[in-house]
């Protein structure tokens, strides 16, 4: 961001409150050995203030908190009151928290701002974010790197190399690699010297779920005869043959990890052999109108080889998926999906 863009902006922001009698601001173009970008001396109802800026192109948590250290250690160095300020094309809720964490006001394009100082107070939150960071996160939640995502958040304290995350997820390395750096720049991971790792799953997973859309595919609405243990069983007894083809969604995989009432359908992903297979072994004959089984036919392989199979012969959704797909699936899924998160995504790092 350019820093003259930013002093417009700040310009604009300060004479949003009454009270302002005088301002100036010096960017360090215009000052030799200024380790920040501009010094603004304003002045409030009769009393001068000193604001020090810093202004980056990129306002992803990691460059926050490189730009929060810079800001600290210059204020630190003055023998008078500096108030730090720090600006960006858009700043997320992850961002704007830590610069609060750290007491350094902000100021974005989209119009998100919490400057404060005696006199003067303006906080804004804007619920919109800029198209370009919807569309980041977008890609950041699509079929390979959700892939890499729900193996990261199996165990948010492992270490992964790029290399062995690639392999295990078959998504390339350089995909992997793109997926890495995006974790990394939102504050999302960290790195140590065995690999990477989730810092911040439970802010991985918020963000996931508000921009999270159920996989497409054919949903098909069948009927069986087949009802409780005997359903069960039969799923047992053909449990090799569904293998990687055919796994329990949404409530029917969340009563096999937390159960949170009943549902009268019971809902699979499957793959068109799976659902075929699906068809034969339940005895499905299609049915308009009471179905009490619904298959939803997709082609992401990702979906199976990320099963798992919370007792002998059931095979469903991983924890995090069944997670998204119940919330996505209306209010009573979004209960079912907070008890699921309570009893079976407490991640400790």
């Amino acid at each position: 961001m350019n820093p003259d863009k930013a002093v417009e902006l700040l310009r604009a922001a300060l004479l949003e409150v009454p009270g302002v009698d005088r301002m100036e601001i010096v960017t360090s173009s215009a000052v030799a050995d200024t380790p920040i970008d501009f010094v603004c001396r304003v002045t409030v109802h009769g009393r001068e203030h000193v604001l020090a800026g810093e202004v980056k192109s990129n306002g992803q948590p990691r460059h926050v908190q490189a730009a929060l250290f810079q800001l600290k250690r210059y204020v630190e160095q003055q023998l008078g009151v500096v108030i730090p300020l720090f600006i960006a094309p858009y700043l997320s809720e992850d961002a704007r928290a830590l610069c609060v964490e750290s007491n350094v006001g902000y100021l974005d394009l989209q119009g998100n701002a919490r400057i404060a100082f005696p006199g003067f107070f303006l906080s804004r939150t804007m619920a919109e974010r800029p198209a370009s960071e919807r569309r980041e996160l977008r890609s950041l939640f699509k079929a390979k790197s959700a892939a890499v995502l729900r193996c990261l958040l199996r165990e948010p304290s492992k270490r992964w190399r790029v290399a062995d995350l690639a392999r295990e997820t078959l998504v390339s390395v350089g995909h992997v690699s793109n997926v890495r750096a995006s974790l990394l720049d939102r504050g999302w991971a960290e790195v140590s010297e065995e690999g990477v790792f989730l810092a911040r799953p439970d802010g991985l997973l918020d963000a996931w779920r508000a921009e999270y859309a159920p996989p497409s595919g054919e949903r098909r609405s069948f009927y069986t005869t087949l009802h409780g243990g005997a359903f069960d069983d039969t799923l047992r007894a053909r449990a090799h043959e569904l293998e990687g083809s055919a796994i329990l969604s949404t409530f029917s995989a969340a009563k096999w990890l937390a159960p949170y009432g009943r549902t009268s359908v019971d809902s699979f992903y499957a793959d068109r052999n799976g659902a075929d297979l699906l068809c034969r072994t339940l005895g499905l004959v299609t049915a308009g109108r009471g179905a009490n089984v619904d298959i939803t036919v997709i082609d992401d392989p990702g979906f199976f080889r990320d099963a798992i199979e919370p007792v002998a012969g059931i095979r469903c959704t991983s924890v995090v998926q069944t997670y998204l797909d119940l919330f996505a699936s209306g209010e009573r899924g979004r209960e079912a999906a907070d008890h699921l998160r309570q009893e079976k995504l407490q991640w400790k790092n």
